[in-house]
């Protein structure tokens, strides 16, 4: 897979493709990571990328010639991709999105700056825009490191254990013992660390005890932290006892 990434800050992504998972994938050719100067793609001699809004709202908004100069190169030259631009604006980047650009073999990510995007670029050259979150940040850059990087681990091979992937909170929808819900909780050595005991079902070696309590805590971890996406979940018999118990825990 190759990943294209246009911004006004290339020097951002230096950190951050070179540690973990992403340097590893790029060791092991399963990910190719570019990332270009926006203004190379500028046509005066002060490499101007913004300019004021029509309307007279404040701030500067990313001109639109840039951006399309750069995608019509990067695409002229290497081939098509799927160009996304990272934005406020966009919809919200979720765990079943990064599973279906992970099978694209091609990304163009445009990092949003300033008060936006020239809307023509949202319009008319973006296939996807996207945002990482309900807040307000500087720039598409750390969205674009965001995505690149929950994309990346999904190639075959970028992890080495498979299954952790499908294991984890948000990615359990191939999990039939927790489908939609977060990740249980995990200890690891010692197993009394200042009074703080592992819990008990973790050290039985009951295989079956261990499976019941990992789907009990992953319900009441989704429970406590994102009660949201219990609406789009659901639950067997069992589970929805154990939801009742929980609900019952909290009545004061």
């Amino acid at each position: 897979m190759t990943i294209e990434i246009v911004t006004i800050f290339p020097e951002f992504f230096r950190g951050p493709f070179e540690h973990g998972i992403l340097r590893r994938a790029q060791q092991a050719g399963l990910l190719e990571l570019r990332v270009h100067d926006l203004r190379q793609f500028a046509d005066d001699r002060h490499r101007t990328v913004d300019d004021r809004p029509f309307g007279g709202d404040e701030g500067m908004v990313l001109k639109p010639e840039p951006l399309f100069r750069a995608v019509e190169h990067l695409q002229g030259t290497a081939g098509p991709g799927r160009v996304i631009l990272l934005s406020a604006q966009g919809r919200v980047f979720r765990q079943p999105v990064a599973d279906r650009l992970a099978h694209e073999p091609r990304l163009i990510l445009l990092c949003g700056r300033y008060e936006g995007v020239d809307e023509r670029v949202a319009d008319f050259l973006a296939v996807d825009e996207i945002s990482i979150g309900d807040y307000v940040i500087s720039g598409g850059e750390l969205a674009a490191a965001v995505v690149t990087d929950a994309v990346a681990r999904l190639l075959p091979g970028a992890l080495g254990n498979e299954a952790s992937a499908v294991r984890e909170s948000f990615a359990a929808a191939g999990d039939s013992t927790r489908p939609g819900l977060l990740d249980c909780p995990h200890y690891t050595r010692p197993a009394r660390f200042r009074e703080m005991d592992v819990p008990e079902a973790l050290l039985s070696g009951d295989h079956q005890r261990i499976a019941e309590w990992r789907r009990r805590m992953a319900l009441r971890k989704t429970w406590k932290n994102r009660p949201d996406l219990l609406a789009g979940v659901s639950l067997d018999a069992k589970q929805q006892q154990w939801l009742a118990e929980l609900e019952k825990e909290e009545v004061p």
